[in-house]
């Protein structure tokens, strides 16, 4: 059967049965296709059928009403949380990144420090050498 397959069209016998078992399950909002005036074609899945507006007034709208609030209130809630926790790594990141900066500058002090030490007592060595050198000859 071509209803199996959601790639093919399907037939007006199919779509008939689809609509009925959508009108069983939901007896109080008749099916109207989103794309009506086109006329023909393919059929709609029950995601693309409009629904008629909601009587404001009624419950039903009101619970609806108040369950997209409160997803929207979670929503921000979390926007914000997350926008607050990255603040709070760019602060953690910005903090270490000092630390490491100054320990950067104290280790280059240190070498400098090392580097002339060396370089002090390698030139003492080659002295040491050069008058031994003289006094052996």
């Amino acid at each position: 059967s071509s209803s199996s397959c959601p790639h093919f069209i399907s037939t007006p016998e199919e779509t008939l049965v689809r609509d009925q078992h959508l009108q069983a399950a939901h007896p109080n909002e008749p099916l109207i296709p989103a794309n009506s005036s086109a006329g023909g074609g393919k059929a709609l899945p029950p995601s693309k059928m409009k629904k008629p507006p909601a009587d404001k007034d009624s419950e039903e709208y009101r619970q609806r009403r108040e369950r997209n609030n409160l997803a929207v209130k979670k929503s921000r809630m979390r926007s914000k949380q997350k926008a607050m926790d990255t603040q709070q790594r760019v602060n953690e990141l910005k903090e270490e990144n000092e630390r490491l900066e100054a320990k950067i500058k104290l280790l280059s002090k240190e070498l400098s420090v090392l580097k002339d030490l060396f370089l002090e007592h390698a030139h003492n060595l080659v002295k040491g050498h050069v008058g031994l050198r003289c006094d052996l000859r």
